[in-house]
């Protein structure tokens, strides 16, 4: 995933370190069927609006831990973030405090036309 790695730049040196969030995200992304599955899940699940800033070319929208956590509860991505706090031997909050802050600019960074690539393309 050396695109996301190239995208923070070594910033958000969060409990878990940037690295461990950038491949929790990596991991998030392949999951869910790539940057489409992702969004449309994230979008399906709440986060429409914010989802859609990450996409076009403005100004990324923030969103909460909580936010996310219950996106990615109910879209079915729970596990992932409860198994990537076991591994990191952190909370899950933390998990998804950092992925809060990754997940926008992975996103803005994956659809630099203001576009989802088709399936299969892009991350």
């Amino acid at each position: 995933m050396s695109f996301l790695n190239d995208l923070l730049g070594g910033q958000g040196q969060q409990a878990g370190g940037a690295g461990s969030m950038i491949a929790i995200a990596g991991q998030l992304l392949q999951q869910a069927g790539g940057v489409q599955g992702l969004t449309n899940m994230l979008q399906q699940n709440g986060l429409g609006g914010a989802v859609q800033s990450w996409i076009g070319s403005g100004s990324n929208q923030p969103v909460s831990g909580d936010q996310l956590g219950q996106a990615l509860q109910n879209g079915g991505m729970g596990n992932l973030v409860q198994e990537a706090a076991s591994k990191l031997g952190v909370d899950p909050s933390t998990v998804l405090s950092g992925l809060s802050q990754v997940l926008p600019h992975a996103v803005d960074h994956l659809t630099p036309d203001g576009e989802v690539p088709a399936a299969g393309q892009g991350g």
